[in-house]
Parts: C-alpha cells; structure tokens; sequence
C-alpha cells in the first residue's frame, strides 16, 4: 500500500486532487459566508427599539406616579389658577423674562408660574395687612406720626410685591454659580466620553450621573438636553434650550461649538478641550478676583473688633501701672 503511494502518478494525482479541493473551498466559502455585520446591526436595532420601549414605560409610569401625587394638591393649585385666569394676572404681572427666570430657578410647567403669580399679588396685601396691625394694635402709636405710619404700611406693601421676584433671582444667581463650578469637570468627561467613542446623548447621560453630587442643578439640565436631542425634531432647538435654562454665555459658546459641529462635521473634541481649557481658566480668575476682594472686606471687621482688644491688651498693663504709681504718691 506505501509502495502504491509513492510512486509518482499516485503522488501527483493525489496532490491533483488537493488542489482541486483547494480551489473548490477558496470558491466557496466566500459564498457560506454569513454577514455579521448585518446581523450586528440588527441586534443593535433590536436593542435600541428594546430601550426606547424601556423608556417610553418609564417615563408613562413616572407620568402616572407624577398625576397621582399631584391629586392630592389639585384643590390648592387649581384655586390659586382661577384667580389668576380671572384677575388676568399673567399678562398684568408677567412676561417672557419672568418666565425665563422661574425656567433658570429650575421651576418648569405653568404651576410654579401661578404661584409666582398668586404669590406677587397676595402678599402686598399680607405685608401691608401685618405693617397696620403692628403699627396701629401692637406698637404704641406717637401722636402726629400719621403719615410715616401710612408710608411704612406702603412700604411693606412695596416689598411683599417684590419679594417674589428677589427670591426667585437669589435662586437663579445660586444655581447659576453651582453650574458655572461644575462646568469644566463636565467638559472634561464629555470630552473622555466623546474621545471613547460615545455619542453626544451618551456623553450627556454619563456626564449627569457622574457630575450630579458636585452639581444637581447641571446634572439636572444635561439630562432634559439628552431626553430633548432624542425626541426633539431639530437637534438645535435641544442644545439653544439649554442655552435659555442655564443663561451662562460659557454654556452658550459650549452649545454653538455643538451646533457647528453637527452641521459642518468639524472635529468636537477639540472644541471641547479648547472650552474645557478656557472655562478653568475663567473659573479660576473668579476665585482669584473672590480672593482679591477680601482685605478691602476685612478692614472695617479688623478695626471694628480686633483692634480694641489690641490695643487693651498693649496699653492695659501701661496704664495699670500707671495708675498704682500715681495711687502710691
């Protein structure tokens, strides 16, 4: 049998037939080969529509949880609505900025609009209702000071009808400051997550949940873009919102660096370093300037309370001894 295959025509027809298979397998596997990447990208389908159904129930069910903790307050809320649709307070008390305002305070939707309102026009009377009772049942009233009384009671009025509008200013100024502090940490990640490969939705939502306990408030507002980039029409009018909620130009220059980039295909990486770089730097001449005012804040404490003791503390043995010798002679 050995002998057989070694004799040349039964090598060569048996190195005929290897080849003949070879070329039939190089012929055919490209033929049995299946597509994956098809198949990835219909898995990759399949996730995303499973997602966006884990989505959308989460979001009906928080809908659902939202009604049924608001039922509880519809009476008060829908009393505090009727007086304002009646009195036609929102276009007598309001406008386009004041609503920015309770948007950048973090006061979505209009019943924080109707409290405001509510508020604005209930407690002039309140105030100026406290000033007369205390003016005229609590303090004892001098005799001729009838108009300073009257001016007082105005006064408090005066400062009910505005202290809504103060507080809510208070309220953007604190949350403004906790965004511009956490805004080029989150830069920084939105950079490493772009950088990794990750869409911009994705940077948002990782970027949130991580810059959350530096900063509620950005956390907050970065994942409303994410939920509007994927909803919305116009991917423009998302990040142009968050211009609007924030009302921080470093924001703003963030978001139009986001904008040309989607529209002219410009690298973002780069732009988001360039930013990140400048909004540190910005965040640091704060501190610096902050840092720079504190002696002019101190003079007046320093003379006020520390110099005194100072001075008792130097000159009192002087003139203890001072005394004792002028009580000797």
């Amino acid at each position: 049998m050995f002998d057989q295959l070694t004799e040349p025509e039964n090598l060569l027809a048996l190195l005929t037939a290897v080849g003949v298979f070879a070329s039939i397998l190089v012929v055919v596997m490209p033929m049995l080969k299946t597509d994956n990447l098809g198949n990835r990208m219909k898995s990759v389908a399949l996730e995303r529509e499973k997602l966006r159904a884990r989505e959308r129930a989460r979001m009906v069910s928080t809908v659902k949880e939202g009604r049924r903790k608001s039922a509880k307050k519809r009476e008060p809320g829908a009393l505090i609505k009727l007086i304002v649709d009646k009195l036609n307070l929102r276009k007598a008390l309001a406008d386009e900025k004041t609503e920015l305002e309770l948007i950048q305070a973090g006061f979505r939707g209009q019943s924080p609009l109707f409290v405001f309102l509510g508020l604005r026009f209930g407690l002039p009377f309140v105030f100026g209702a406290a000033a007369v009772v205390y003016f005229y049942f609590v303090k004892t009233r001098v005799e001729g000071d009838e108009a300073s009384i009257k001016l007082y009671c105005l006064g408090a009025a005066f400062v009910g009808f505005y202290a809504p509008l103060l507080v809510v200013r208070q309220i953007v100024k604190k949350r403004q400051l906790s965004i511009t502090q956490a805004w080029p940490d989150a830069l920084d990640l939105s950079l490493i997550c772009v950088e990794s490969g990750m869409s911009i939705e994705g940077a948002f939502r990782k970027v949130a949940a991580e810059i959350g306990p530096q900063s509620v408030a950005l956390a907050e507002e970065l994942m409303i873009t994410t939920a509007e980039l994927s909803f919305l029409q116009e991917r423009r009018v998302a990040y142009e919102n968050l211009t609007k909620r924030t009302g921080l130009e470093s924001v703003k220059n963030v978001v139009l660096s986001l904008i040309q980039s989607e529209k002219y295909g410009t690298p973002l990486s780069t732009a988001l370093r360039v930013l990140s770089q400048e909004n540190r730097d910005i965040r640091m001449n704060l501190a610096e300037k902050k840092a720079a005012s504190l002696p002019p804040k101190l003079t007046v404490p320093m003379m006020v309370c520390f110099l005194p003791a100072l001075f008792c503390v130097i000159l009192g043995p002087a003139m203890i001894r001072t005394f004792a010798t002028f009580a000797a002679q």
